[in-house]
């Protein structure tokens, strides 16, 4: 077989391959470009931000290889940790069951997005963008637009959510912790599960998927519930890194998690999908994020770069199957 051919089905069969040439490349040039982007302290805080956008490209790589997506991840990010300070503040509840509460608030409007598309029929793309715009008035409303404050540094519960311990020049956070345990979690579930063999088939051919017995319905009813609680669980752990909560927070991420669920090697049309790759494209967009920084180009400029980004990972991706197909 010739290497551009045994390359090209690498590709195929393992399309975060092409997210991890993109990642390496980019490391590359920033610390050629700036030496500073690979410091240990810069690589800190680089990571101190992932968990914030990984967690949430988590739920969001399962519901597009199922094929749906959730575009009210964004809003559920910035409502459920405003219910949970809320309750801490004004109710006086305990920390840890407001946490819960919101979960549960979080969970309910999974259920509604579930129930929605999976039952009634209507595009993923309707319902989530309805349910966004449903959450984020919500909860402005509720807040009248001031932040609630959130928890104190002594109390267990942030130690467990934002904590960090300082290895050498190197820092350790809780919330990269909590990114790694569930990502490891949603691979399991999607390369060694027969669940995960359901959410591949529903995307890839939910006709056939039926056929052999999937309970489609379900399957998307189960991943927009896991998406919303991680979403959630995400807002909390940021809310609570930064010391308030706001109901706009996490305005816009839905795009840049999807930008790096399709980066990472997940289709947008259903059926494939990569935890690993997702991993590889949160880190690659973050990198680029601060590193556009570190080297002093205007921070506007993101977006311009995150877009070529998505367009080459794309148009790789593309001619890959191309040519397998037409088998060149």
């Amino acid at each position: 077989m010739a290497p551009s051919a045994w390359l090209r089905q690498q590709v195929l069969a393992r399309p975060s391959l092409i997210s991890i040439g993109l990642l390496i490349g980019a490391w590359i040039v920033l610390a050629i470009v700036e030496p500073k982007f690979v410091s240990l302290a810069n690589v800190s805080n680089m990571f101190a931000f992932i968990p914030e956008f990984g967690i949430v490209a988590l739920g969001m790589t399962l519901l597009l290889t199922a094929g749906v997506f959730d575009l009210s991840v964004g809003a559920v990010f910035g409502f459920a940790p405003l219910v949970m300070y809320m309750l801490v503040n004004d109710v006086q509840l305990a920390p840890e069951v407001a946490l819960f509460v919101a979960l549960g608030v979080a969970v309910l409007i999974g259920l509604g997005n579930g129930l929605l598309v999976a039952k009634i029929g209507i595009t993923s793309f309707l319902v989530t963008l309805g349910m966004a715009l449903f959450v984020r008035g919500l909860g402005l409303y509720v807040s009248e637009g001031f932040p609630e404050a959130t928890l104190k540094d002594e109390t267990p519960l942030h130690s467990l959510l934002v904590g960090s311990v300082d290895i050498g020049s190197l820092t350790a956070f809780a919330g990269l912790g909590w990114f790694f345990l569930l990502a490891l979690a949603a691979w399991f579930l999607l390369e060694r599960s027969p669940r995960g063999n359901w959410i591949t088939a529903t995307g890839g051919n939910e006709r056939a998927a039926v056929a052999r017995g999937v309970n489609t319905a379900n399957v998307k009813i189960g991943l927009f519930i896991l998406s919303a609680v991680l979403a959630a669980f995400a807002g909390v752990i940021s809310a609570t890194r930064v010391g308030s909560s706001y109901a706009i927070s996490g305005t816009g991420y839905e795009l840049e998690v999807i930008a790096m669920c399709v980066v990472g090697g997940t289709s947008l049309y259903g059926g494939r999908g990569t935890i690993v790759g997702t991993v590889v494209g949160v880190i690659l967009l973050r990198s680029i994020r601060n590193g556009i920084i570190v080297i002093g180009v205007p921070g506007l400029a993101y977006s311009m770069f995150v877009g070529l980004i998505i367009l080459v990972a794309v148009i790789l991706q593309a001619l890959a199957e191309r040519r397998n197909e037409g088998g060149l």
